[in-house]
Order: C-alpha cells, then sequence, then structure tokens
C-alpha cells in the first residue's frame, strides 16, 4: 500500500537527544552550570581551566568530569580579551597544496603549539583582493601576531596592520626593510644563481617556465636579466596559470616542442612543471638530459626519486616556520628580536636532469 502524503508533510517526532541528557540548560552551556555540576565556585571552574596549576589535581579531575558531561566549550577569546591575550597567531599563505607552504606552517604550528599558543590559518590563493579581506578578518579576532607571505601589500592591508599594534612576519620573502620583521629568502638571487649556474655548464638556449604569481616572477625577471647581462640575449620564457601543476608542465614543453624546441635547459619555477616537462619531452622522443636539460624548485620530496632525478632548489621550509615562531615568541615574552630579518638561503640540489652537457 502506498501514500499519497509527500515526505515531510507531517511533523517528525521528537528524538530522545541522550547526548544532551543531564546537561543543565537547553541554551549554551555556561560556566555556572559546570560550577553546579562539579559542586565548585565558578571561580573554581575558571582556575582549573585558565590556571590549573592553581587548583589540586582532585579539583582538576572533578571539574574535567563536569565538563565532559555538561558539554561544556570554554570560551577563550571572552577570557583572553579581558586578560589582552588571546593566544592566537594569524598566518595568511596563499595555499597548502606546495610543501613550500605546508613545511613551514606546519613547524610554524608545532613550535608555538608547544608554548600554548594557537595559528588562525587562513588561505588567500593568489588575488590581492583575498589578502586585503582575510587580513581584515583574522584582526577582528584580536591575535598576537600576523604572519603574512610575501612583502608586497595593498595600501588597505597597511592600513589595517598601522591600526594595531602586534608583531607582524613578512615570510617566504625578503625585505631589506620590512614592516616589523622578515624570515625568508631573495628570489631575486635564485633567478640569478640558476641563471649562472646553467650558461656554466655551457647552455647556450635557456627558457624559463613559471606560474604567475608575484614570487615566480621575481625569479622569472631575475633569471632573464642575469643572463642578459651574461651575454645570453634570445632567452625566453613560458607563462602559466598558479598555482603550477604537473600538467601545467606538459603542456608547456608541447607548446615548445611544436614551436620548434628541441634543444635547451628549461628553468621551471616549481618541481611540479619540471616533472611535467620531463615527462612530455620524453613522450616526444627527447632525452633528459642530453636534448633537454631540466631544473626545478622547491625540492619537493619527488625530486630525488623521479627518473632522471630533478635538479632543483632547495629551501628549509622547515627553518622558515621555526624562525618565524620564536621570532614571535621573543616578542610576545617582551624580550628584544636581535635579528630581525632572518636569511635561511636556498641551495641548488644538482641531479641528474642537468648532469650533461648540451
Amino acid at each position: 500500500m502506498t501514500s499519497s502524503k509527500k515526505a515531510g508533510s507531517e511533523p517528525r517526532p521528537k528524538k530522545a537527544n541522550s547526548q544532551r541528557a543531564g546537561r543543565l540548560s537547553s541554551g549554551r552551556v555556561t560556566l555556572s552550570d559546570v560550577a553546579k555540576v562539579a559542586g565548585v565556585s565558578s571561580m573554581t571552574v575558571s582556575r582549573a581551566i585558565n590556571r590549573p596549576e592553581t587548583v589540586t589535581e582532585q579539583v582538576q579531575q572533578i571539574v574535567k568530569a563536569a565538563i565532559d558531561k555538561t558539554g561544556y566549550v570554554p570560551n577563550l577569546l571572552a577570557g583572553g580579551l579581558a586578560s589582552s591575550r588571546t593566544r592566537l597567531i594569524g598566518a595568511v599563505v596563499p595555499t597548502l597544496s606546495h610543501m613550500l607552504f605546508s613545511g613551514s606552517i606546519e613547524a610554524f604550528n608545532g613550535r608555538l603549539a608547544e608554548e600554548g599558543y594557537q595559528v588562525l590559518l587562513a588561505l588567500s590563493g593568489y588575488g590581492q583582493a583575498a589578502d586585503d579581506n582575510l587580513v581584515r578578518t583574522i584582526l577582528s579576532r584580536c591575535p598576537e601576531g600576523i604572519l603574512l607571505t610575501g612583502t608586497h601589500h595593498s595600501k588597505e592591508v597597511l592600513a589595517q596592520l598601522d591600526n594595531v599594534n602586534i608583531p607582524v612576519i613578512e615570510g617566504w620573502d625578503l625585505s631589506r626593510q620590512p614592516l616589523d620583521m622578515a624570515v625568508g629568502f631573495s628570489h631575486d638571487e635564485v633567478g640569478q644563481a640558476v641563471a649562472r649556474f646553467l650558461v656554466a655548464k655551457n647552455h647556450d638556449k635557456l627558457i624559463v617556465v613559471g606560474a604567475q604569481d608575484e614570487r615566480a616572477i621575481m625569479r622569472r625577471d631575475s633569471f632573464l636579466r642575469t643572463l642578459e647581462e651574461l651575454g645570453v640575449d634570445d632567452a625566453r620564457h613560458v607563462d602559466t596559470p598558479s598555482p603550477s601543476t604537473l600538467e601545467m608542465g606538459r603542456e608547456s614543453f608541447a607548446q615548445l616542442f611544436e614551436e620548434g624546441v628541441r634543444r635547451a635547459a628549461i628553468f621551471c619555477n616549481s618541481d611540479w612543471l619540471a616533472h611535467g616537462v620531463i615527462i612530455e619531452a620524453r613522450e616526444r622522443g627527447l632525452c633528459v638530459p642530453e636534448d633537454i636539460a631540466v631544473i626545478g624548485f622547491g625540492n619537493l620530496d619527488f625530486a630525488a626519486y623521479s627518473s632522471p632525478s630533478l635538479t632543483s632548489i632547495h629551501i628549509d621550509r622547515e627553518a622558515i616556520g621555526l624562525h618565524a615562531a620564536n621570532m614571535f615568541l621573543k616578542r610576545l615574552a617582551g624580550e628584544e628580536v636581535e635579528q630581525t630579518i632572518v636569511d635561511v638561503g636556498f641551495d641548488i640540489i644538482e641531479r641528474q636532469s642537468t648532469q650533461s652537457v648540451l
């Protein structure tokens, strides 16, 4: 037998909510509710949560049991505002899909967590407008510091930061005149070093393939400028969208192949692009590195194990995160940060993809 009534046309019977059984209020559970269940004062509950060392182990256990029973969620933000401490550190990064950022943030978060701080993370992508909105949102949460990606900021962001009195670190890039503190490496010097590295190996046809974000553009422009200074005046570049992918690397080399490129040294602004270039070159019957030499950027985990193994620019991403965290911790402890600009440098790790001379 079927019914012509539509699903949901009758009111649903109320279910007994066993998870909320025993709670003292149908609304948000309060500190007072926990105190009633624990049989102690609200002040004692507050101390057990915020300063457990000031109460006995027995009281801590009683309060914990009451919290578990009531489902109470401490409002740490409210408590932090009352004491001018939120123990939040904001961080704005473009993406976590690139290990340069994810590795740094993991180290950054781990070190801060050791000292009782939490990271409020925001992913901006590669658009300036997103940065403006995210910085405003993070600052509204009253963080005790903020980590920004790069050194180029809009007037809106600069105005927002000017209205707060908190430590600011610009990460992943270097500025000789940071807003406050900086930790990273010089993308301009990376481009110079790669150009000199390839020219020294007697490569005369040189190409750079890179995404259209500000850091990749800095490396590209420095690479091309240095080549011109070294007398290589026919270098070229192929631009891809951000973020870089293996597919873009394949498409970029397919374009170059159709234009007649059969022998060249190619600097890719990410290891994923480089891996794609290698795959496409070999798919079209060329040899790496005998015909096409390739160097990537980032020294991702697969670089040493691909075939051929990939020459790449190594950045100590964990060092960036740890330095940034320690700089914040010193400043927030009222200590002087002796070195406000930290250059972690970089290394060219040469492997099979560039080891033959054309």
